[in-house]
Protein backbone atom coordinates (compact mmCIF):
# COMPACT_ATOMS: atom_id res chain seq x y z
CA UNK A 1 0.00 0.00 0.00
CA UNK A 2 1.33 3.30 -1.16
CA UNK A 3 0.77 6.88 0.71
CA UNK A 4 -1.38 8.00 -1.19
CA UNK A 5 -3.50 4.54 -0.88
CA UNK A 6 -3.09 5.46 2.92
CA UNK A 7 -4.37 9.58 2.70
CA UNK A 8 -6.91 8.33 0.66
CA UNK A 9 -8.44 5.59 3.32
CA UNK A 10 -7.88 7.89 6.02
CA UNK A 11 -10.02 10.95 3.73
CA UNK A 12 -12.65 8.41 3.23
CA UNK A 13 -16.29 10.10 4.14
CA UNK A 14 -14.17 12.85 6.05
CA UNK A 15 -13.76 15.47 3.13
CA UNK A 16 -16.22 17.94 4.61
CA UNK A 17 -14.23 17.82 7.90
CA UNK A 18 -10.46 18.04 6.47
CA UNK A 19 -11.55 21.26 4.44
CA UNK A 20 -13.10 22.91 7.09
CA UNK A 21 -10.00 22.57 8.90
CA UNK A 22 -8.30 23.90 6.56
CA UNK A 23 -10.67 27.55 6.20
CA UNK A 24 -9.43 27.16 10.26
CA UNK A 25 -5.93 27.20 9.05
CA UNK A 26 -6.48 29.49 6.55
CA UNK A 27 -7.97 32.48 8.81
CA UNK A 28 -4.90 31.94 11.39
CA UNK A 29 -2.49 32.01 8.86
CA UNK A 30 -4.08 35.30 7.44
CA UNK A 31 -4.70 36.83 10.71
CA UNK A 32 -0.80 36.11 11.68
CA UNK A 33 0.27 37.69 8.35
CA UNK A 34 -1.76 40.94 9.45
CA UNK A 35 -3.77 39.82 5.77
CA UNK A 36 -0.75 40.69 3.49
CA UNK A 37 -0.88 37.47 1.52
CA UNK A 38 -4.62 36.91 1.49
CA UNK A 39 -5.00 36.21 -2.08
CA UNK A 40 -2.15 33.84 -2.20
CA UNK A 41 -3.56 32.51 1.04
CA UNK A 42 -6.90 31.99 -0.34
CA UNK A 43 -6.17 30.51 -3.49
CA UNK A 44 -3.52 27.85 -1.81
CA UNK A 45 -6.73 27.03 0.17
CA UNK A 46 -9.03 26.47 -2.95
CA UNK A 47 -5.95 23.91 -4.58
CA UNK A 48 -5.97 22.04 -1.19
CA UNK A 49 -9.91 21.77 -0.99
CA UNK A 50 -9.68 20.74 -4.55
CA UNK A 51 -7.44 17.83 -4.18
CA UNK A 52 -9.19 17.13 -0.42
CA UNK A 53 -12.25 16.59 -3.38
CA UNK A 54 -10.44 14.12 -6.33
CA UNK A 55 -8.89 12.04 -3.32
CA UNK A 56 -12.35 11.78 -1.34
CA UNK A 57 -14.20 10.94 -4.59
CA UNK A 58 -11.10 9.39 -6.55
CA UNK A 59 -12.73 5.50 -5.29
CA UNK A 60 -16.16 6.20 -6.62
CA UNK A 61 -16.76 5.17 -10.36
CA UNK A 62 -19.76 6.77 -12.48
CA UNK A 63 -23.04 4.62 -12.78
CA UNK A 64 -22.72 2.65 -15.85
CA UNK A 65 -25.59 3.16 -18.31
Amino acid sequence: MGMLDKVKGMLKGKGPKVKSGLDKVADVVDKKTDHAYTEKIEGATEKAKDAVDKLDDGDQKAPEA
